[in-house]
């Protein structure tokens, strides 16, 4: 006979607030696809910065927000396919921030250590919870 598995508190504590934060992404990357940047008060020059990028660094960045928004709701929906969801993300992730410190120059009103640290901390916390709940067999 088999028992099944409760969901730790943890569980739901790290799903909403990944969700959250990731959700602060698509907000951006949503604000920035659809030219609504002036309304969150930026600059001529920092609007300029968004459109030029490629559509291979669009690319990465729209699978690190989405890929990371949908590991999230996964993740709450106790689903193995999180890791894989989290897996996209930083890949994503790894694609932006490339563009970011090596082919582009960005402006410096725009440069923010402390933000990017985070993406990067929450992003592989993610990664490493999802895989440690799949295994414990806390996902199905």
């Amino acid at each position: 006979m088999t028992s099944a598995i409760r969901t730790p508190w943890h569980l739901w504590v790290v799903g909403i607030a990944t969700l959250l934060f990731n959700a602060i992404g698509i907000y951006s990357y949503t604000m920035t696809q659809t030219g609504s940047l002036a309304d969150l008060g930026m600059t001529a020059d920092q609007i300029a910065y968004f459109d030029s990028f490629p559509a291979w660094a669009d690319g990465a960045w729209a699978l690190g927000v989405w890929g990371a928004f949908a590991g999230s709701i996964l993740l709450l929906l106790r689903r193995k396919i999180a890791f894989a969801a989290f897996l996209i993300a930083t890949i994503g992730l790894v694609g932006t921030t490339y563009f970011e410190l090596v082919v582009s120059q960005i402006p410096e009103s725009l440069q923010n250590p402390v933000l990017m640290a985070a993406i990067w901390i929450t992003t592989l916390f993610s990664l490493w919870y999802s895989r440690r709940m799949a295994a414990a067999g806390v996902l199905r």
